[in-house]
């Protein structure tokens, strides 16, 4: 699941939501062992080239109870990259 995206400091935050547990063939979802949640970092893209992005899958020791908790984790996990990135460095080129 991913709802649209938002834009912060000049980047675009793309949070992506998904079933903690993948879904098995022939079945519906599995929503109740909750949600697992990334943040795709964007470039604003332009139509002269293709913009650069990255995904970063948070770090969590147990899934998100809803997928309204997973998306505000990842929206703030991408702030905090962004945020603590040096001036001199682009987050979109770190080792993390």
């Amino acid at each position: 699941m991913t709802t649209g995206f938002r834009l912060y400091r000049g980047l675009e935050v793309y949070p992506l939501v998904y079933p903690h547990r993948a879904t098995e063939p022939g079945n519906g979802h599995n929503y109740d062992e909750g949600f697992d949640a990334a943040v795709r970092i964007q470039e604003p893209g332009s139509s002269e080239k293709v913009p650069r992005s990255r995904v970063f899958r948070l770090a969590v020791t147990r899934p998100f109870q809803s997928a309204g908790d997973a998306r505000r984790a990842s929206t703030a996990y991408a702030e905090h990259l962004i945020d603590t990135c040096s001036q001199d460095a682009n987050i979109l080129d770190l080792e993390l």
